[in-house]
């Protein structure tokens, strides 16, 4: 008898730790990322570094077609700026976050100095959306989420592809969770923005 498989293979983050004895600044954090532009790299609160594995090809399709249904509502509604999973974000906590997809307000954003725009800049998105794919741990995505939801997140997608579900997240609010939904609403915080997961699952 041949053995099977598992049909997914979680692979938790490496988490590398510098403090106490070296303390990267935000400048030395985006340096260091760029050096090493091969790996997934973000920072949480306590100045920990996490590197994540690379995502498949098929999840990166799947994230391409959502990041593209939100980029055509972004350019209709033409209140807010768009972002997809190759940049970051320094969060009030000093963690530093890159989500999947994320949407803030053209005012917020156009309040930062262009020169902290051109690194990680210091803002927490109001829409943040994270795409779990085979390898990621749920449990290390939902605590992302709550972290987003602390520092300012105002809806929050976490859509698990592995068990067509999803989680939205709210301030204030209990965690909501919906079984193979065939689209999502973007409420008062994205007003007509209607995500349709066939493009997803």
């Amino acid at each position: 008898m041949t053995a099977q498989l598992p049909s997914t293979t979680e692979i938790n983050p490496m988490v590398v730790q510098f403090h106490p004895i070296v303390s990267l600044t935000d400048d030395q954090f985006y340096d260091f990322c760029q050096i090493n532009k091969n790996y997934r790299i973000e920072r949480n609160a306590a100045g920990e570094v996490i590197f994540m594995s690379r995502t498949g090809s098929e999840t990166d399709q799947r994230n391409f077609d959502l990041i593209v249904e939100l980029g055509i509502w972004v350019k209709k509604d033409n209140t807010g700026v768009g972002f997809g999973s190759s940049g970051g974000f320094t969060l009030p906590s000093g963690a530093v976050r890159s989500p999947d997809a994320a949407w803030i307000k053209k005012t917020r954003w156009e309040a930062i100095p262009k020169a902290l725009r051109k690194k990680f800049a210091p803002i927490c998105p109001e829409f943040v959306i994270e795409l779990r794919s085979e390898s990621d741990v749920l449990k290390t995505l939902k605590d992302k989420m709550e972290e987003y939801i602390e520092n300012g997140v105002l809806l929050g997608w976490l859509i698990d592809r592995v068990n067509r579900k999803v989680y939205i997240y709210r301030p204030n609010t209990a965690v909501e969770e919906l079984d193979n939904p065939t689209t999502l609403s973007g409420e008062d915080v994205l007003p007509g923005f209607v995500l349709q997961l066939s493009t997803v699952w």
